[in-house]
């Protein structure tokens, strides 16, 4: 077979945010250097292309054209709670509705396309609403869960292990890590209240919030968790195993779909 010309593309939705009086499309560079990231080091070992929310937006269809994989990442924005049928959020809250046109679609579009996804935190979030879920947006006010937002001053304090999580025994984590528990990062405040169907749990926090899961019945890779696994992957065996795994169906899905004929 003949190689595919060049890395698979994983394709990376932006935030859109105003700075000054402009518009600016963005994505923080840790999700680009995980993307990046070669196989050796724990990355996904593929090219970054970062994908503007404008509007009207780019159609789902060319994007899945020139995507061999999509990274939904976290964001300080919330998902409009008008689309899961939420109360009116806070006159605090910062949203990206140009996101949420984006994403939400391309979600879905990529579930019905077989493209992989791995989704962090707020993608986390998009995943169950675009499924269909809902979500609390003020978790740490909800009777019986623990504030699962960032406590710290430093980065490293900020990204260091919180709290535990308990893995789903014959899922892909399991699988993945052969664990029964890991520790992670917590830097949300909205997360998952009704779990939208087609969606596995996957892992489960000491208070009963989902961390994890997976698109049941997905032809590749489909993956969601709550915490941020590309802060410092090269330093995290589970965070590598996640990044690996993802880049390992994003170059299948090249080789299925890119490569070029064979001469005859």
């Amino acid at each position: 077979m003949t190689a595919p010309p060049g890395p698979p593309v994983v394709v990376i939705p932006c935030d859109r945010r105003m700075v000054g009086d402009h518009a600016f499309h963005m994505v923080g560079e840790k999700y680009i250097r995980a993307i990046a990231g070669p196989d050796a080091q724990g990355g996904a070992g593929a090219l970054p292309l970062l994908l503007p929310v404008t509007d009207p937006a780019i159609p789902v269809e060319t994007v899945i054209a020139h995507a061999d994989g999509v990274l939904f990442t976290g964001s300080p924005s919330n998902v409009g709670p008008q689309i899961y049928g939420g109360h009116t959020p806070r006159p605090d809250t910062m949203l990206d509705p140009h996101r949420d046109g984006v994403t939400l679609d391309l979600i879905r579009a990529c579930i019905v396309q077989g493209v992989p996804m791995l989704a962090v935190c707020r993608g986390f979030q998009e995943l169950n609403v675009a499924l269909g879920g809902t979500l609390h947006q003020h978790l740490q006010e909800v009777p019986g869960r623990i504030d699962h937002r960032d406590n710290g001053e430093s980065l490293d304090e900020q990204y260091g292990p919180a709290h535990s999580v308990a893995i789903m025994p014959g899922g892909l984590l399991d699988e993945l890590t052969g664990s029964a528990a890991i520790e992670v990062n917590s830097l949300h405040q909205q997360g998952i209240d009704r779990l939208a169907q087609g969606l596995v749990v996957e892992a489960v926090a000491p208070d009963g919030t989902i961390e994890a899961v997976r698109v049941q019945g997905a032809p590749t890779f489909a993956f969601g968790v709550q915490w941020h696994p590309e802060w410092k992957f090269f330093e995290n065996p589970v965070s590598q195993a996640l990044f690996r795994a993802f880049g390992e169906a994003v170059r299948l899905r090249q080789e299925q779909t890119r490569t070029p004929p064979q001469p005859r």
